[in-house]
């Protein structure tokens, strides 16, 4: 298996279908993309950090970067969890777990951890949370202040 990236060092490309349609990561170079990595649909923990994200829109927006969710649930199983709890969010569907695992949020016990990937205009990795147990995640805060804290883009 490839190793992961670690912060400073090139984001590995992927495609994946999601709620907003194909989702390639080199098509969003020149944006800031956070990776959010969680194990499921419609579980406690996922549901309760969905729905804190959604419930601070106008502070999700105001992150300046592309942010998706990845799990290994199919994209039937993403559009009813987005379309039951309003999530504004688009999620991807890593049904083989090939992407979870390039980037190391992957366990064979487990499937998909909860991660945060923050990936910059250039596509280098520069921010990385793991969630050793998975019940707690980044809030809105906490994301926002790691995107902040970027330096800014080379014009």
């Amino acid at each position: 298996m490839a190793k992961s990236p670690q912060v400073g060092e090139q984001a590995p490309d992927f495609e994946l279908p999601g709620t907003d349609g194909p989702f390639r990561l080199s098509e969003h170079r020149g944006e800031r993309v956070v990776l959010l990595f969680y194990p499921g649909d419609n579980t406690m923990v996922c549901t309760k950090q969905f729905c804190s994200y959604r419930d601070r829109g106008g502070d999700f927006a105001s992150l300046n970067a592309t942010v998706v969710g990845i799990s290994s649930q199919d994209l039937a199983s993403h559009e009813a969890f987005v379309a039951k709890h309003g999530l504004n969010v688009a999620l991807l569907a890593d049904v083989e777990e090939a992407v979870a695992k390039s980037y190391s949020a992957f366990s064979a016990r487990l499937g998909t951890k909860r991660a945060v990937i923050v990936i910059d205009e250039q596509g280098v990795v520069r921010h990385r949370h793991d969630h050793l147990l998975g019940l707690d995640y980044q809030s809105l805060d906490d994301l926002k202040a790691t995107l902040e804290a970027l330096p800014s883009p080379v014009a």
